[in-house]
């Protein structure tokens, strides 16, 4: 009998890695695979599934609003967008959104209205306004957006890429002065990066970016795709230096863990430059998306998951910078958004998931050595400090390993 993994070793196409796992249920921090195993959830689909698996009030939305209205297109209106953008705005300072699908729609939206800004109000010359990113960056997979990637996987074979496109060193706010031009139009940063390994900038760096921005009459576009929502405690990580970007990138946790959601938000100059035709989505803005975000957001509010966030994170940090393990280089983040960095020649970051795994924990690493652990924010005090005794375990494990190979 074919198995399910085999079913899609051969019908799906190899653009990730699974860990050899089948997951078939899951309810707040925790899953359960097809032989009825239980995991703590520490990855949360990337943020994704910051509420947690099927959230009962998310749950709730989605069933009402199915039976009502799902998806109807933007060539009318509805009675469930203009709530879901105006909430939106209000909890994060900007004057207007546009709904998309995904996070990289979100940053394509961005870049585009970026690059009508410059033209039609910084009147920068045609087809020359630039945009300016960081090295690790992470945005998406799309061409424009792998044109700025300093990720050689992504990038390889997918050229020729738009022009207009620059990077500079992460955490340097003298790179990003130095590399702008009259020309340039924006800055696309992430205010912690997470696919680049969690890498938390210098205190002050957003702030400094943000006063260069303005000083040059250059949009700041923050990608909070990953970083938003409650994820590093506070509902933007931006929030954390009080700066309010020009423009906004918001997704995965918006969509509550059962849709895709996103938007950009931004200044009203912005935004209104778009108009009918110059930019669109079937589905986005649906009303099935819109009353799943609205609730999305009025859930991460009314339960107080940033201020949770904050509180969990900082015991997290804690309790993993007490191990005392000579496999662990680094241990970084913010809320529950966290890297731990193993030494490189000593562990392999995919050996160390496939490890936890076993002990009931699942993650994945990134940049072949980092451990992420960013579990839904709803996951409870205890669930955090088992997860912690199986790492400790893992890495005491793997430890114990390498040197009885040095033995050898």
């Amino acid at each position: 009998m074919t198995t399910t993994l085999e079913l899609e070793q051969r019908f799906c196409a190899p653009n990730y890695h699974p860990l050899p796992v089948v997951l078939v249920r899951g309810r707040g921090a925790e899953v359960w695979d097809d032989a009825g195993n239980r995991y703590l959830d520490m990855m949360s689909a990337y943020s994704a599934v910051s509420l947690g698996h099927a959230h009962p009030r998310i749950l709730r939305a989605l069933r009402e609003q199915s039976a009502r209205l799902s998806v109807v297109s933007r060539a009318f209106h509805t009675d469930r967008l203009g709530p879901f953008l105006a909430r939106a705005c209000e909890l994060t300072g900007q004057d207007m959104a546009l709904p998309m699908n995904t996070g990289a729609e979100a940053v394509e939206t961005a870049l585009k209205a970026a690059r009508r800004w410059a033209y039609r109000v910084k009147r920068v010359p045609p087809d020359s306004a630039g945009i300016i990113a960081c090295e690790g960056n992470f945005h998406g997979r799309t061409i424009t957006i792998v044109g700025m990637s300093s990720d050689t996987v992504a990038r390889d074979d997918f050229g020729p890429f738009p022009p207009g496109l620059r990077r500079i060193p992460y955490g340097d706010p003298a790179a990003l002065e130095d590399a702008i031009t009259p020309c340039t139009a924006a800055f696309l940063v992430e205010p912690i990066q997470g696919e680049g390994g969690v890498i938390v900038p210098p205190d002050g760096y957003l702030r400094k970016c943000a006063e260069i921005c303005r000083r040059h009459n250059v949009l700041l576009l923050c990608d909070e795709i990953q970083t938003g929502l409650g994820r590093t405690g506070s509902l933007l990580a931006c929030e954390h230096e009080g700066v309010r970007p020009d423009g906004l990138m918001l997704g995965k946790a918006l969509g509550g863990g059962v849709l895709p959601v996103s938007l950009f938000l931004g200044r009203r100059d912005v935004l209104q430059l778009f108009s009918p035709g110059s930019h669109g989505s079937t589905f986005g803005g649906n009303p099935l998306a819109a009353a799943i975000g609205l609730e999305t957001l009025n859930t991460l509010v009314e339960d107080e998951l940033p201020q949770r966030a904050a509180r969990l994170g900082a015991m997290l940090l804690d309790r993993l910078r007490a191990l005392s393990n000579p496999l662990i280089r680094e241990i970084r983040g913010r809320g529950l958004f966290i890297g731990l960095e193993l030494e490189p020649a000593a562990a392999s970051g995919r050996d160390v998931c496939e490890k936890l795994l076993k002990e009931g924990i699942l993650t994945k690493e990134t940049h072949g050595n980092v451990i992420r652990l960013a579990p839904p924010l709803v996951i409870s005090e205890g669930q955090l400090a088992e997860a912690v005794e199986r790492i400790a375990v893992v890495l005491e494990r793997a430890n114990a390993e390498r040197v009885r190979g040095h033995d050898i």
